[in-house]
């Protein structure tokens, strides 16, 4: 059964949804079959990939009106797409019976198919986090090496908590990475240890350091690996990919 995992933090700005991108394209390139699912309103993984006018999004999903159906966009990867039209979900369900469960419903003839499932969350802690939080095994969270950053972590890790008492009892927090690093700042780098103290062990080796081809790749519909491939980017989220891979042996 494949791992499904939420990349989440409710903090904009902190390279979710690039990472989103080039983790998924990263375990692809590895071998492994991989889903990635658009669950922002803001659709900006579905944009990454020059996705138009999709034939069914996510939200058709959880409104019940069509199941799932991925979109390839390489050899073992496949995209659910999303649409603005998401940004009303969280009114329209507010009413469903059992509405925290209606994706872990849509994936589960899923799981056995893929390897990952990577759910790209929106930087929100409604609904529709709350259904990703409810759906996956684990959670991998991005962050940037910045002051602010660390102050939202608290309420991060009371948000799973939460979940994991009320909702769904396997949901862990396995993958705290750095995004955007310079390791010649020194509030990056005392920002960094401040991170390792809070998460230990699940804080990863790898950084993503700042690199203007992660910011470019999606305005040609690339991940880093196909639009630079000998760039610093693209050697950081492969080595986070062998990383991740690593840690679930």
């Amino acid at each position: 059964m494949g791992k499904v995992i939420s990349i989440s933090n409710h903090k904009g700005g902190v390279g979710k949804t690039t990472s989103v991108v080039n983790i998924g394209a990263g375990l692809a390139n590895q071998g492994y079959k991989v889903l990635l699912i658009d669950l922002d309103p803001q659709a900006n993984l579905t944009l990454s990939y020059g996705i138009n006018k999709p034939d069914s999004t996510i939200y058709e999903v959880l409104k019940g009106e069509s199941a799932i159906l991925p979109i390839n966009i390489y050899e073992r990867l496949d995209v659910v797409a999303s649409t603005l039209d998401l940004s009303g979900a969280e009114m329209e369900l507010s009413s469903e019976a059992g509405r925290e469960f209606i994706l872990d419903e849509a994936l589960s003839n899923l799981r056995d198919v893929y390897d990952f499932i990577l759910i790209d969350c929106p930087p929100s802690l409604g609904l529709l986090t709350t259904n990703a939080l409810t759906t996956c095994d684990e959670v991998f969270i991005p962050l940037q090496a910045h002051y602010l950053a660390v102050k939202e972590l608290a309420k991060i890790v009371e948000v799973i908590n939460k979940i994991k008492k009320r909702l769904n009892k396997k949901i862990e927090i396995t993958c705290v990475f750095v995004t955007q690093f310079d390791k010649r700042k020194i509030l990056h780098r005392d920002v960094l240890e401040t991170i390792k103290t809070y998460f230990q062990e699940k804080v990863c080796e790898t950084k993503i350091r700042d690199n203007i081809s992660l910011a470019e790749a999606p305005t040609r519909g690339l991940d880093i690996f196909r639009y630079s491939p000998s760039s610093t980017g693209a050697e950081d989220y492969e080595n986070l990919c062998k990383e991740i891979i690593n840690r679930k042996k």
